[in-house]
């Protein structure tokens, strides 16, 4: 098997993850009927991803800033990112949206699929063991987005076609970064110090809050399990 077939083969993987959590948030909004249980197995999912955003935060995207960057132009990419996603999440809230999920998906999957087309020519085993942890980020954070999006007035199926076609942004983002990255650290670095101002903006303002709930501390619980899954990961890498 050829480079270039390895490089698509895993990208697919951790991007197919995300339609296969949107269709199990879909599943699961039809058939768990329990208006409680609901409840908990959602804000414990949503802090789950929680956990596992803030884990590819510290131990993915803000250290390889800090390898690749001097001081001001890491500082500069990072309150970029987080100027730019106050002012989208600012105009989402404006019009009633409740896409932050979502975005922070996004903000998570792409500059790791970037890096892992970047980074699989020269090692091929660490980027192997990349696809798979970005594959067990999306499914619980593609679950929750699936809800916000719902949530936020689109329809079932509409939202289904858009998680189908948004996982295969990783096969683009690893194609991107092999052929365009694969000299250049630098670049690749300020876009994931970038995506971690905008992921960590994200994770104070709207998802951390909505995990919570009264009387229960399973989100909390959800939320350490979710960052031991990026300590787990980080470790094997």
């Amino acid at each position: 098997m050829d480079l270039l077939t390895q490089i698509i083969l895993y990208a697919g993987f951790s991007g197919i993850t995300v339609f296969i959590g949107a269709l199990l948030a879909n599943y699961f909004e039809h058939h768990i009927l329990k208006r409680k249980i609901k409840y908990e197995i959602t804000h414990t999912a949503m802090a789950f991803g929680a956990g596992i955003l803030l884990s590819a935060l510290a131990l993915v995207l803000i250290p390889k800033g800090l390898e690749e960057l001097s001081l001001w132009p890491m500082l500069i990419s990072f309150s970029s990112g987080a100027i730019v996603f106050f002012i989208i999440d600012k105009r989402l809230a404006q019009s009633g949206g409740k896409m932050a999920q979502l975005l922070a998906m996004l903000m998570d999957f792409v500059p790791e699929s970037i890096a892992l087309g970047a980074l699989f020519a020269s090692d091929p085993a660490t980027g192997t063991l990349l696809a798979v942890f970005i594959g067990l980020q999306n499914l619980p954070e593609a679950f929750n987005s699936f809800r916000d999006m719902v949530i936020s007035g689109f329809t079932v199926k509409k939202t289904l076609i858009m998680m189908f076609f948004l996982s295969f942004a990783g096969i683009v983002g690893a194609m991107i970064g092999h052929f365009f990255l694969s000299g250049s650290p630098d670049i690749t670095a300020h876009l994931m110090v970038f995506a971690s101002g905008g992921i960590l903006y994200l994770l104070f303002q709207d998802i951390a809050p909505e995990s919570s709930m009264k009387h229960h501390r399973w989100g909390t619980i959800g939320a350490c399990l979710g960052f031991m899954v990026g300590m787990i990961g980080e470790k094997v890498i």
